[in-house]
């Protein structure tokens, strides 16, 4: 037996403030979709908000309905739509934001385990890695330079 030890780097910025003026304007499209969302049922709004290279920002929202399993992630609404209006240009950087009527959302949250496959996707799709930001509705917001560093062990297409 072999004992293997995963580290992940990740930067974590106190506020808005902090980031970069580009990646505060991406954050601030993600909020505006996350205020955007449908989220009727979970009470839980996100929104997410993708630079391509070509400067054109596309946001995404959750969208839900009465049929749970049926609803979109934030993250899959932007990737997909970018995916499918410019097909050919590289995702550089998401901008992710949520909140709840429940609860204060003051921790970063990051993408649920369907929505790290996507962008893992993306990733290997363009052969390029896809910085990410992470925040709740306030507070600190975390950095991943890579998809990789939130899904370590990535299942892809070699392994079919």
């Amino acid at each position: 037996m072999k004992e293997v030890k995963i580290e992940t780097k990740l930067k974590v910025y106190d506020g808005m403030s902090e980031l970069p003026i580009n990646v505060q304007e991406l954050m601030e499209s993600a909020i505006l979709a996350r205020d955007n969302a449908y989220a009727p049922y979970s009470k839980f709004k996100v929104g997410a908000a993708i630079l391509l290279d070509n400067n054109e920002i596309i946001i995404g929202s959750n969208q839900e309905n009465a049929s749970y399993p049926s609803g979109l992630c934030a993250e899959r609404t932007a990737i997909y739509y970018a995916g499918a209006k410019y097909p050919t240009n590289n995702i550089l950087k998401m901008a992710i934001t949520a909140s709840s009527q429940n609860q204060v959302t003051d921790k970063p949250i990051p993408p649920c385990g369907a929505c790290r496959q996507t962008i893992a996707e993306y990733e290997i799709k363009q052969n390029q890695s896809i910085s990410l930001y992470f925040m709740g509705a306030k507070g600190k917001i975390v950095e991943s330079d890579s998809l990789a560093n939130l899904l370590p062990l990535l299942f892809d297409n070699s392994v079919l």
